[in-house]
């Protein structure tokens, strides 16, 4: 083999833009057989992710018995999707971890909030009382199922922010 010859080998970090496979932006579309009924489905994993961010029904080709091929438009628009499903996620998972209240004293409005740290070892949350300026009045550690309402916030207030 003479060795002037071209190399036509793509380098190991290529990107798959294929039929069925394209990858770009930090994702992978994957388009699958879908195991529910006779059509396919496509899946958007996260670089690094070990599972699919999103996994959505995929269009028939022309012989509807194939899948419609990918292709940058399509991939784009998935990608944009999967971006926004994670987005959610995270928003639902922030409202779920930290929740805030707002009670009335005879100094003004304070906002309570319960902060909840989700350790696999040692779950804990930190209840704060903030007043309207924004200064913290008090801080303290309580369990990670304590629920934040008015009442409580209002109680935990009252008994001068002793833990509860």
């Amino acid at each position: 083999m003479p060795t002037d010859a071209p190399d036509f080998e793509q380098p190991d970090d290529a990107l798959v833009q294929e039929d069925r496979v394209w990858q770009g932006n930090g994702w992978t579309a994957r388009v699958i057989k879908n195991e529910e009924d006779e059509g396919w489905a496509v899946a958007m994993i996260k670089d690094g992710e070990p599972e699919p961010a999103l996994v959505g029904p995929w269009t028939m080709g022309r012989d509807k018995k194939n899948p419609k091929p990918l292709d940058v438009n399509a991939f784009n628009t998935l990608v944009k999707t999967a971006n926004e499903v994670l987005r959610r996620h995270e928003q639902q998972l922030h409202a779920q971890l930290h929740k805030s209240v707002f009670v009335s004293t005879e100094t003004g409005q304070l906002k309570v909030n319960l902060d909840i740290v989700p350790d696999e070892d040692d779950p804990y949350a930190t209840l704060s009382a903030w007043d309207s300026y924004g200064e913290q009045l008090a801080s303290v550690r309580v369990a990670p199922t304590f629920k934040l309402t008015v009442a409580s916030a209002e109680a935990w207030v009252a008994n001068d922010y002793r833990r509860p």
